[in-house]
Order: C-alpha cells, then sequence, then structure tokens
C-alpha cells in the first residue's frame, strides 16, 4: 500500500489532510458547546460564492471563498448580537442566500465544471503545491490561536454572559471564534468538499462527546477520530476511485455509530 505515496499528488492531499483533520475539529468543538454547531454548514455555503467568485475572476479560489466566509461570519454575530432575529434564522438567512448568490454567479460562468464539483465534494487530485502552502499558512494561524486564547474560546463557548462578567470581553472572542471557523471551513473545501466540510466539524466531536471526559480530552479525542477519519478515507478514495470528501464522512459517521452502539451497551 505504500505505492500510494509515490504520487506528488497523494503527498499532498496527505499533508493538507492532516492540517485539516487536527484544525476542523478544534474549532467544531467549541461551536458544538456553545450549540452553534449550524454554523460550518452555513460558511460552507457561503464560501460557495467565494468559489464562484474566483472560478469567474480566474483567480485562487481559496482566497476569495476565505474572503466571503469570513464577511459572512463578523455579519452573522453582528446580527446575531442585534436580538432582532434568532440564531438559527440568522444561519438559515446566510445559508439559503449564499447559495442562490453562488447559483446565479455559477450561471453566469457557465455553469458546472470538473474543477467546480471538486469544490463541491472534495478532490484528491486537484490539490497543487500553492494550496498546500495556503492551508499550512491558515492551518498554523487556526493552531496558534486556539493554543493561545484557549481559555478565552472556552469561557465564550460555555456562557458568553459569564464570561463577559468575568473580565472577557465576549463579543471581541466571540467574533474572532467564528471567524477562524470560517478560515477552517475554506482551508477544509480542498480535501472535503463545501457540501461535507461541516460534517469533518462535527462529527468527530460529537463522536468524542459519547465518552464522557473532560473537555481538553474529548478535545484531543475528537482530533483523534478526525485523523483516523481522513487517513481511512484518503487510502479507500485512492485505492477505491471514490470520491474523498464523501468517503471520509461516510467512515466519520461509521466510527460515531460504533462509540455510540458501545455506549448504549454499557
Amino acid at each position: 500500500m505504500i505505492d500510494i505515496f509515490q504520487f506528488d499528488f497523494m503527498v499532498r492531499a496527505f499533508v493538507a489532510g492532516t492540517v485539516i483533520a487536527i484544525i476542523a475539529p478544534l474549532i467544531g468543538m467549541f461551536l458544538v458547546v456553545r450549540r452553534y454547531s449550524l454554523m460550518a454548514d452555513t460558511l460552507a455555503h457561503v464560501s460557495l460564492v467565494g468559489v464562484a467568485v474566483g472560478l469567474f475572476l480566474n483567480t485562487q479560489p481559496v482566497v476569495t471563498a476565505t474572503i466571503a466566509s469570513v464577511i459572512a461570519a463578523v455579519g452573522i454575530e453582528r446580527l446575531r448580537r442585534t436580538k432582532h432575529l434568532f440564531g438559527e434564522s440568522v444561519l438559515a438567512l446566510f445559508l439559503s442566500g449564499s447559495l442562490a448568490v453562488a447559483s446565479v454567479l455559477m450561471s453566469v460562468a457557465n455553469g458546472f465544471n470538473a474543477n467546480l464539483l471538486s469544490f463541491l465534494f472534495g478532490s484528491v487530485t486537484t490539490i497543487q503545491p500553492t494550496d498546500v502552502v495556503m492551508i499550512l499558512g491558515l492551518g498554523a494561524v487556526v493552531l496558534l490561536a486556539v493554543a493561545v486564547l484557549y481559555k478565552e474560546f472556552f469561557a465564550v463557548a460555555f456562557d458568553e454572559e459569564l464570561a463577559q462578567a468575568g473580565g472577557i470581553p465576549a463579543r471581541v472572542f466571540s467574533t474572532l471564534l467564528v471567524i477562524l471557523a470560517a478560515v477552517t471551513v475554506s482551508v477544509a473545501m480542498r480535501i472535503v468538499g463545501v457540501l461535507l466540510v461541516g460534517a469533518l466539524m462535527v462529527i468527530p466531536v460529537i463522536t468524542a462527546m459519547q465518552f464522557d471526559r473532560s473537555f481538553r480530552e474529548t478535545l484531543l479525542l475528537s482530533v483523534v477520530f478526525s485523523l483516523l477519519s481522513v487517513f481511512l478515507g484518503l487510502f479507500l478514495s485512492y485505492y477505491l476511485g471514490l470520491v474523498s470528501g464523501g468517503t471520509i464522512v461516510i467512515i466519520a459517521l461509521g466510527i460515531f455509530l460504533v462509540s455510540l452502539l458501545a455506549k448504549t451497551k454499557v
């Protein structure tokens, strides 16, 4: 099975996949605890607008997707704080609106093509060296931010009002958290695809939660399950000729079902 690493595109896929498998559940953990799981899916659909813009302008889609996702993340947080709309309504507004805009842009750009489909469902063969460099750079930013601001993110995720009362500028850290989620979504779409990236941020986390460990231990377990899903998914997608994103998510679902059954028997 070592012949898989004879191909440069698979080496790039495993390097990028490792970074994504680590940062996706790291950010996903805070979103799940905050009951903001749908944020990942919403930002993924918004990033599709950025991808469409990037393809239309013949520029780097990951860059335009990141910009679109970050702008949307800030907008969602501001609307949520106004209290004029429920949090779920704000997410639904951005999700449906971005999907509509993306579909219009795609029709102007002569519809779907193979390159666009690779962003929708993930494709290891389309990952370029520039993509790997960008993923490594943005991944390092996310990791550093979580490592340095772990306590603040923890407090905001569990109770934003209590964190504010404790002297933490909760709004600032709450906005920063969703911005990091936006970056993670944009980075992960090359491997998992826009339509499935939310699953990689959430499923390993809820799988780890089945073991009833501390927050930190659950966080580490979620990363382990994510890495296992990505590695097995990349191997199977290569040897069986399957799409990488769907394969990774199916394995993540399988691990979740096993953990759920094990907990039920106990």
